[in-house]
């Protein structure tokens, strides 16, 4: 079996596995760092897979274009048949499109993703744009206050980036509450949460039938939630952020591309502002998605390796 098939083995199984397996080791949002960056890294690993994968497949197909009599492999002489024209011109062209559609396909998923992120950096910096222009700055605050009855708090990336707050939302916040909603949206914006999201629902807009993208886009939406509720609580209190969260919740939807206080997850925030995770919980679930992150961060190498090296039904003498 060549590295291309067992890269592309690897990747099927994460592509299973890793959506049910990752939600339910993140749900809880214990270490939402950590959630974040196992998520991440099951995608970066399946991207890179197939990339591989269609590197390996490519360079094997022209460096035994014109052998036919050298074997691939015992587990995968078919496709060495088809590949060297043992079994006729037309199969041989037709595993030659069959790459060439592949290589095609990485490049078109490269364009809508590149796309997405200039549309959705495009959005945002227009709304940012002209939120300073109809709003006026909070007192005392970076933060801009728009006229409108609903009760929104979010942060928009621009140049510069922005903060923008509703009368509707001051009109229900006291101060205490309000500075723990500013210190949210200012955690979003100095992690680049907006970044992480724009790349996640790029991919998501891409291959929306890959459920590992799908899930991974609306977990890591909550998880950023929960980083950014750390990051406030830290400065003003568990309890203090909670009203915060409460009393926004259950408001209109944010703008398109804006992270918010009530975005998303708002239950399952509460839950964990509340009632904490005790130590042991947290130092099991560190272990586990760390090791979880690692092992997927060394999935495609440790594959190839393992191909190459003959292991796991693969023939010792193949080397693509």
């Amino acid at each position: 079996m060549s590295i291309a098939a067992c890269l592309l083995l690897y990747s099927f199984a994460v592509v299973v596995l890793g959506p049910r397996l990752l939600t339910r080791w993140t749900r809880a949002g214990v270490a939402p760092r950590l959630g974040i960056t196992a998520w991440l890294v099951a995608i970066a690993s399946v991207l890179a897979s197939w990339a591989a994968a269609a590197v390996f497949l490519t360079v094997e197909l022209i460096h035994h274009w014109n052998q036919p009599g050298q074997i691939l492999s015992t587990c995968f002489a078919v496709l060495q048949v088809v590949a060297t024209g043992g079994a006729g011109i037309i199969l041989q062209l037709g595993l030659f499109v069959l790459t060439a559609l592949a290589t095609a396909a990485a490049t078109v998923l490269a364009v809508r993703l590149a796309r997405s992120l200039a549309r959705a950096r495009s959005r945002t910096h227009d709304h940012a744009r002209m939120a300073r222009v109809v709003g006026r700055r909070m007192p005392g605050s970076d933060a801009i206050v728009l006229d409108a009855p609903e009760r929104l708090a979010y942060c928009v990336a621009g140049r510069p980036h922005t903060i923008v707050v509703t009368s509707g939302a001051l009109d229900v916040l006291d101060d205490t509450h309000l500075r723990a909603v500013l210190a949210h949206e200012r955690a979003h914006l100095t992690g680049r949460h907006h970044l992480l999201l724009a790349t996640t629902r790029g991919l998501t807009a891409a291959l929306p039938r890959v459920a590992l993208f799908t899930a991974g886009a609306t977990e890591i939406a909550r998880l950023l939630e929960m980083c950014a509720d750390d990051a406030a609580a830290r400065s003003h209190g568990p309890q203090t952020v909670l009203g915060a969260l409460l009393t926004l919740s259950g408001v209109a939807s944010l703008p398109a591309g804006a992270l918010g206080a009530t975005g998303v997850g708002v239950v399952a925030r509460a839950e964990r502002l509340v009632e904490p995770a005790g130590f042991t919980q947290r130092m099991r679930s560190r272990l586990l998605l760390a090791a979880a992150a690692t092992l997927l961060a060394v999935g495609p190498l440790l594959t190839g390796v393992l191909a190459a090296a003959g292991i796991a039904f693969c023939d010792p003498s193949t080397i693509y």
